[in-house]
Formats: C-alpha cells, structure tokens, sequence
C-alpha cells in the first residue's frame, strides 16, 4: 500500500501590532508656533487683548490722572512721578534701599512708562509679543521683588497683608505674557502674521 505525504499547513498567528500609529505633526504658522484650534487661538486672542489693556490703561491714567490709580491733576503731563509714590513706600525685601534712591528718578520714570506702554501696544496689536514678554516679565520681577510677597512683617513691624508667599498678580502677568508669545497668539484678533510676513522680521525671528 502506497503511503502518500500529505502536505504540512502552517498557521500563522497575527498578532495586533503595539507600535502606535505616527502621530500626524500639527502645522507650523508664519509665526513659528504650532497652529492652535479656533476656539484656542479665539480665547487667547481675548485674553492677549485683556491682558494688553491692563498694561496700556497703567499707562494712560499714570500719564493723565483719570482719577482711578492717579488722582486727577498728579499725571505724568502734569509734574507727577509714576514712580515715587510706589517706589518710595516699599517697606520690605532685599532691595528696599534700592528702589528708594530710585524713586522719582528721571530714568526710572521714562523708563517704567515706556514699558507699560510697549508692552500695552504689542499686545493689543499682536506684534513683537516675544519682546513683550521679556519685557514684562522683567517688568513683573521688579515689581514683585519691590513688594516682596514673602515678607510677614514690614520694617515697622506691621503685618504685610500678603495672600501668597510667591504666586501673586506680577507672577500670573509674567506667565501670560509668556504663554502668549509662546502661542503665537497676535494672529487672531491682531496683526500677527502680516508683521511676521515682514522681511526683516521674518530674518528676526525675536522680533515676533
């Protein structure tokens, strides 16, 4: 009797593959920031012009004394010091001696106004935000450092009222300008992708 050999079958097993799909890059603007949502680059955008308008409104009630920080008649336009009131009541922290010889100074003046006003411009109009963020920021620092949040007591003894050892306003200000430069957040809402579209801003890129 004849013995035939049946052929073998071989079955393979398929086993599900546990490598995870190339995740899609998400698209790159004009700005250099990855492309937000609608709904994300539309809540920035409000909160960059909010955030613009603190800045600016310092500015402005400093310069002509609307009556609300600034009482009417001591503005900047009218002979007053944006600097000497806050600067020479600072009663706490390591450069309390410092910001007195600072107060009312010149420099000190043009240069805080100066600031509040660039920082204000660029945010409400959506350009040069990363300049506005360190700017404001460094801003933010000093003005933290001249109330030194984590002070008890003042030089008199007094209790300093403060709510939080570190995370006060400056701190919050400081990371949503930071946060909004990062994001790209001047092309909603503001002039953002033109001002990248510039030649020597698009050969700058810290001009963004």
């Amino acid at each position: 009797m004849a013995v035939h050999d049946q052929p073998h079958r071989h079955v393979r097993f398929h086993l599900p593959s546990v490598r995870r799909p190339a995740t899609a890059q998400r698209p790159v603007d004009e700005t250099g920031a990855v492309a937000l949502t609608a709904t994300s680059a539309h809540v920035l955008a409000g909160l960059r012009l909010l955030t613009g308008f603190v800045f600016l409104w310092a500015f402005l009630d400093k310069t002509f004394g609307f009556g609300y920080a600034t009482p009417s008649g001591k503005g900047w336009i009218d002979g007053g010091s944006p600097t000497k009131g806050f600067l020479s009541s600072v009663a706490a922290g390591p450069m309390k001696s410092t910001f007195h010889d600072w107060a009312g100074a010149g420099w000190a003046d043009w240069l805080f106004m100066l600031g509040l006003l660039g920082i204000g411009l660029a945010l409400i109009v959506g350009i040069g935000l990363r300049i506005a963020a360190v700017a404001g920021t460094a801003m933010m620092a000093l003005m933290w450092i001249a109330e030194w949040p984590p002070a008890r007591h003042l030089s008199d003894g007094s209790l300093s009222m403060s709510t939080n050892p570190f995370a006060d306003y400056h701190v919050i200000y400081a990371v949503v300008v930071i946060a909004l430069a990062a994001a790209g957040a001047g092309a909603t809402w503001g002039l953002g992708k033109v001002w990248a579209r510039l030649p020597f801003v698009s050969r700058n890129r810290w001009l963004q």
